[in-house]
């Protein structure tokens, strides 16, 4: 499969992911963390870096309001909740197991 072709997909499938997410704002970021070993705050980290690589500015509030679909600030308030004991113990077992 031709680059330009896959570079396409591979963007495809980020946009739906991020709508996912977006629409499944029910699921809190620490939950993301223990389950999958990444979260909303991660795909902005990874969308921010792969800009500067590429030469272009984009700070670390335009890559996660690129993400959330909304200045995080406003998802936060919105959307996250405390965590609880359990999805704290859960967070630490994880970052045992995966390190840091």
């Amino acid at each position: 499969m031709p680059a330009t072709d896959t570079n396409a997909l591979e963007a495809a499938a980020f946009r739906r992911l991020l709508a996912h997410l977006r629409e499944r704002s029910d699921v809190q970021n620490i939950d993301l963390m223990v389950l999958a070993g990444f979260c909303r705050n991660c795909l902005a980290d990874w969308l921010q870096q792969a800009a500067s690589e590429a030469g272009l500015a984009m700070d670390r509030d335009q890559a996660r309001e690129h993400v959330y679909g909304m200045p995080f600030a406003d998802w936060k308030a919105r959307h996250q909740r405390e965590a609880t004991p359990e999805q704290l113990a859960a967070f630490e077992a994880s970052r045992r197991r995966h390190g840091p």
